[in-house]
């Protein structure tokens, strides 16, 4: 019997590539086991990617039953075989992250004990040269996360206007020359397509002062904004916490890993303010519905440590923050 995933079975699909080491995996499972270290706890990686994380809480708590998210099927299939001895204990969706309360109800459930995020780009999308993720490789300019729906890189570049493509530029990979390579991307299709990553990183490079270039990769920022816009990474992760917030009961926790400021201040946002108190200005007492639904469990964000970054590069720019809840809305 393989795992479900919307009732189709996954058995043997593809085989297995490199597993990559999941970040702060011991820190993740400190965080959540208070949540999960209990009878029929429901675990939800909203991130699923190749079940990395999911493999391990699943090995660490056995009453566990693991519901995992992922719009990318070729995640799906990779972690669907990866958690295949744990099928009785696993449900997973097809979906964005911030259809997490939908996924939840499509397993059966109305609560999650522990969610956890690990956002940012897989390493499945990275090592896979043909998804055009990496600027480091050739490629078509895909970068779809669910390569069944969406427009691709290729025809954002093609389609959007000067101002449009500096916007996402500023926006998404906060670029200082977002408006010289807008003029050099629209300079370049009135000639060829755009059409693959190295097309596009050519363009970059030649657009890009001397002096800038010792400064990091010219592509490294647009590829980012690309992405980010292809995917509508950051509308979905401004739902998405929010959603995940209220399907934890009291004692549940989340954990949220991003990779980048843009990210970091969403997920910021959203549990300070889920762990401040609402109470009026000048109120001399805090009235019981005020209290704060939430309390933050790190200080801050924290960050993976140094021997970490070390032996697992993908480490270095993480920064992880978590809360649990400590009372019901009012």
């Amino acid at each position: 019997m393989g795992i479900r995933i919307w009732g189709a079975e996954v058995s043997n699909i593809m085989s297995l590539r490199e597993i990559h080491t999941p970040v702060m995996l011991d820190r993740c499972v400190e965080l959540l086991a208070p949540a999960l270290d209990r009878e029929r706890a429901v675990f939800v990686d909203a991130t699923l990617g190749m079940g990395g994380h999911s493999e391990a809480f699943l090995e660490r708590f056995p009453r566990v039953h693991l519901v995992g998210l992922d719009r990318d099927q070729d995640a799906l299939r990779i972690a669907g075989e990866r958690l295949a001895r744990f099928a009785d204990r696993v449900t997973l969706v097809h979906t964005v992250y911030d259809g997490i309360a939908s996924a939840l109800a499509s397993a059966g459930f109305d609560a999650a004990d522990g969610i956890l995020f690990d956002l940012g780009v897989s390493s499945l999308q990275l090592d896979v040269a043909d998804r055009g993720f990496a600027y480091s490789q050739d490629a078509p300019l895909d970068m779809r996360m669910d390569q069944t729906t969406g427009p691709t890189a290729a025809l954002v570049l093609a389609t959007y206007s000067e101002g449009e493509l500096r916007r996402i530029f500023e926006r998404y990979g906060e670029e200082k020359l977002a408006g010289r390579y807008a003029r050099a991307i629209l300079t370049a299709r009135t000639s060829a397509p755009i059409e693959r990553s190295g097309q596009l990183v050519e363009i970059l490079v030649a657009a890009t002062p001397y002096a800038a270039q010792r400064a990091g990769h010219p592509a490294k920022r647009v590829f980012q904004a690309l992405r980010i816009e292809v995917n509508a990474e950051l509308t979905a992760l401004d739902r998405a916490i929010p959603s995940a917030l209220e399907v934890l009961p009291v004692g549940g926790r989340i954990v949220v890993m991003s990779y980048q400021s843009l990210e970091d201040r969403i997920v910021k946002r959203a549990l300070v303010a889920a762990a401040s108190s609402t109470s009026p200005a000048g109120l001399p007492v805090e009235l019981p519905e005020h209290a704060p639904r939430f309390r933050l469990l790190v200080k801050g964000a924290e960050l993976a440590s140094a021997e970490e970054r070390v032996r697992n590069p993908r480490a270095t720019p993480v920064r992880l923050r978590a809360a649990e809840r400590v009372r019901d809305a009012a």
